[in-house]
């Protein structure tokens, strides 16, 4: 008898720890939350009020209809330390790490394209760390916030003509504001998937408006200008006359062929057709640029339907000269004194782009004529330079202006190639040489 009541009160105990554990095991969670969440064991209502007694003018400001989370939940010093802190405002840890504990999702490994205030953690640039009049307390609104860093954009897209609507619904909705997994630009996703969110490709407008040609798998900013443009169809402002004009079967086969976009030639036997004098004249010179004769011609450098650039170039002179003389513009960018032709971009300023007579594709016969466009080498120095002056250190050369400067730039003053003027001028005199 006394084993069945025995076995009774162990049956009842073990329900009883079933039901109590949870309940224990609540208070335990509760308890060490509220001791992670108040580090430094303030008494209740201290973690804000004691730091407005000092910060009165942040009362009002927490009134604002958006408040940061952590002072609503914890107060200051989710964010500062109350005593001393290595850092500036006695943050707890530098403004990037210290957002980054809690947004850790903002910039993911291996993301396609970053924006430069959230990789360099300056998230506060965007966004008021205590509060803000609007979501995700932003300083701003909209694309005001976006247009106070991008000023030149922001112009552009007011006084265009054609206003993409996207746009003016807001940056956000094709371009993420931290990173983006999948596209250049911060975007969303790339063109044409991007685009076709919105435009239909196989509506019978959208094949008509493109002239009958399956372009639905082609890249869209090859043509439109997405922020806006002065011309319908939000072409970019800079156009082809073939393709303004819509005869593109001047340059590709009809569109009922069988490979209707390929081309009736290449390379640059399809431009001459209706550039024959540039291309000729071209062809004359005893140096050519070597793009000129690669498989694809003229459009290594130039786009076949449009471009935001003059000479529908398909990027900035700088990027796209760049793109292959990569070494002369990081030259540029490491030298201590900027070149102002290269600085600016203006490579065409000391090179012709397609060919010349002249050695490294320059624009004047020696290099002391492409010089003195800009600079008068009488007033800078006596130093005897010219045809009849032999460079003592190589007797096959003549004394010019690249004899002690370098044009794209050095890691020394004046685009020297040496620290001081004495080593360069001891390199032909010897006997002065200490």
């Amino acid at each position: 008898m006394n084993s069945r009541i025995s076995a009774v009160i162990w049956a009842l105990a073990a329900i009883c720890i079933c039901f109590a554990s949870p309940l224990y095991a609540a208070k335990a969670n509760k308890a060490t939350k509220e001791s992670t969440e108040n580090t430094f064991h303030l008494k209740p209502g201290a973690q804000q009020k004691v730091c407005l007694t000092c910060h009165a003018d942040f009362e009002e400001k927490l009134k604002k209809p958006f408040v940061h989370s952590p002072i609503k939940k914890t107060g200051c010093p989710a964010c500062h330390s109350p005593h001393t802190t290595n850092f500036p405002k006695l943050l707890a840890a530098n403004v990037s790490t210290l957002c980054l504990t809690c947004h850790k999702g903002m910039l993911p490994p291996g993301a396609s394209s970053t924006h430069k205030v959230a990789a360099e953690g300056k998230c506060v640039l965007c966004h008021d760390p205590h509060s803000a009049d609007n979501k995700f307390n932003l300083r701003k609104s909209g694309n005001e916030l976006c247009y106070s860093c991008h000023t030149d954009k922001a112009a552009t897209i007011k006084k265009v003509k054609f206003k993409h609507q996207p746009v003016e619904k807001g940056c956000v909705t094709c371009h993420s504001p931290h990173s983006s997994s999948k596209a250049a630009h911060l975007l969303k996703s790339d063109p044409p998937a991007l685009c076709k969110t919105c435009h239909q490709t196989d509506k019978p407008l959208f094949i008509k408006q493109h002239m009958n040609y399956p372009v639905a798998g082609s890249r869209c900013t090859l043509c439109h200008d997405v922020h806006g443009s002065d011309k319908a169809g939000m072409i970019y402002n800079t156009a082809h006359p073939p393709f303004a004009n819509k005869t593109c079967n001047l340059c590709h086969e009809s569109s009922n062929a069988p490979k209707p976009l390929a081309l009736k030639k290449i390379g640059l036997e399809l431009c001459r057709g209706c550039h024959s004098k540039t291309v000729n004249e071209m062809l004359s010179k005893n140096r050519l640029h070597w793009p000129v004769l690669g498989k694809d011609g003229c459009l290594n450098c130039h786009g076949p339907h449009a471009s935001p650039l003059k000479g529908l170039l398909k990027d900035t002179p700088v990027r796209l000269c760049g793109s292959c003389h990569a070494d002369t513009i990081q030259r540029q960018e490491n030298s201590i004194t900027k070149h102002q032709p290269v600085k600016d971009g203006m490579c065409t300023s000391c090179h012709s782009t397609h060919a010349s007579d002249n050695e490294l594709l320059f624009a004047q016969k020696s290099v002391i004529e492409v010089c003195q466009q800009c600079h008068d080498y009488s007033k800078h120095a006596t130093h005897p330079i010219g045809a009849k002056v032999i460079d003592k250190r190589n007797k096959n050369l003549t004394m010019q202006c690249l004899s002690c400067h370098r044009a794209h730039g050095t890691e020394y003053k004046h685009m020297l190639p040496t620290a001081t003027v004495s080593e360069l001028c001891t390199q032909c005199h010897v006997d002065y040489k200490r």
